[in-house]
C-alpha cells in the first residue's frame, strides 16, 4: 500500500487563525488527522460519504474560528436519497465528532449536492449556554443546495445570508481532512483590490497542497507579499458529548410506555449505544421507573423563591 503524504506532525489536528491586513482579509486554516481517523473508524462508509463527512468536520471547525461559539457548532445535512444524514460538530473546547447515515439499497452516494433531492436540507447551527443555565440559545442558518460541493454551498450562504464575501476550500482523503476559509473584513479594511487579489491567490491552491502543507508553508506561499500574520492556533481532538445523563433525558423524552417497551423487548434491560463513539449505556426496568419518578417529581414541584 502506497503511503499517503500528510502534513507535518506538529501541524496536525489544529486550527490556525490569520490576518492579511493589507488586503483586508481574515482567515482560518484547519487540519485534522488523528481526529479524522477517530471519527471515520466508528463506521464503514462509501468513499463519497466519507469524503463529505470529512469535509463537513473541517467546515464545522473552520466556522468556530470567527463565530462566537461558547457551546457547540454543527453542520447537518438531511436528505432522502442514498445519503440520509451528515452531521459534524465542533465545540468551543476544540472537540469534534461526526457521523453519516447511508440509506440501504438507495443507490450510490453522489458528491454532487444537487443530486440529494428537492427535500434535502443543509444547516449550520450554533448552540451557546444560556445565561440562566437552562435551555441553550440556538441560532440556525439554512444553506441552499444550489452548488455541487459543500465548499460552494457554504460560500453562497455567507455571501447571500450573512453578506460576508467568503472563499472556502475543503479536502478529505482516507488519512486526513483540511479546510481553508477567507473572509473579507467588514467595513473598508484593506486596499481597493485586496479581496480580489486574495481570491486570485486562493484559486491557485490545490486540495493536495491543502492536505499536505503546514499552515506556515501554505500561508507564506499564498499571501507573503501582503504580510500574512498568524493570530493564534489551538489544538483539535475527537471527543463525544454523550453521557448517561443525556441518554436518560432522551429516554424520558420518549415517554414511559415506549421506554418500558424497549426494556421488555431487550429482555429486561435496554442497551443504548452512542453512534458517535460506541459507548453503551444500560438501563434496567428499575432504573427506567426511577427516571420517570424523578421527572414527575420535578414537573410537580411548585415554583417559589428559595
Amino acid at each position: 500500500m502506497t503511503d499517503i503524504p500528510t502534513a507535518p506532525a506538529g501541524d496536525r489536528d489544529q486550527l490556525t487563525r490569520f490576518l492579511i491586513e493589507a488586503a483586508g482579509v481574515r482567515g482560518v486554516r484547519v487540519h485534522l488527522q488523528e481526529t479524522w481517523q477517530q471519527i471515520r473508524s466508528r463506521a464503514e462508509y462509501p468513499q463519497a460519504a466519507a469524503e463529505l463527512l470529512g469535509e463537513a468536520a473541517a467546515a464545522a471547525a473552520l466556522f468556530t474560528g470567527h463565530a462566537k461559539v461558547d457551546g457547540r457548532l454543527s453542520v447537518q445535512l438531511r436528505g432522502h436519497g442514498a445519503l440520509r444524514t451528515l452531521f459534524a460538530e465542533c465545540t468551543a473546547a476544540g472537540t469534534l465528532r461526526g457521523i453519516a447515515q447511508v440509506g440501504e439499497d438507495a443507490g450510490e452516494v453522489s458528491r454532487d449536492l444537487r443530486q440529494l433531492g428537492p427535500d434535502a436540507v443543509l444547516a449550520i447551527t450554533i448552540e451557546n449556554p444560556s445565561i440562566d443555565g437552562r435551555d441553550p440559545m440556538r441560532y440556525q442558518g439554512l444553506v441552499a443546495l444550489e452548488s455541487d460541493s459543500l465548499s460552494g454551498a457554504f460560500e453562497d450562504y455567507f455571501r447571500q445570508s450573512e453578506q460576508l464575501p467568503t472563499r472556502l476550500l475543503l479536502a478529505a482523503d482516507e488519512r486526513q481532512v483540511a479546510g481553508l476559509m477567507l473572509q473579507k473584513l467588514p467595513g473598508d479594511h484593506g486596499d481597493d483590490d485586496g479581496w480580489s487579489r486574495a481570491g486570485a491567490l486562493f484559486d491557485t491552491l490545490t486540495t493536495r497542497e491543502l492536505l499536505e502543507c503546514s499552515a506556515n508553508d501554505l500561508l507564506t506561499r499564498l499571501f507573503h507579499e501582503d504580510g500574512v500574520q498568524v493570530l493564534g492556533a489551538r489544538p483539535l481532538r475527537f471527543a463525544c458529548s454523550c453521557s448517561r445523563e443525556r441518554v436518560a433525558s432522551m429516554l424520558v423524552s420518549l415517554g414511559v410506555a415506549e421506554a418500558e417497551a424497549a426494556v421488555e423487548a431487550a429482555g429486561g434491560a435496554a442497551h443504548i449505544r452512542c453512534e458517535f463513539c460506541g459507548q453503551s449505556y444500560r438501563f434496567d426496568a428499575e432504573e427506567i421507573a426511577s427516571l420517570f419518578t424523578v421527572a414527575t417529581s420535578e414537573m410537580a414541584a411548585p415554583e417559589r423563591l428559595q
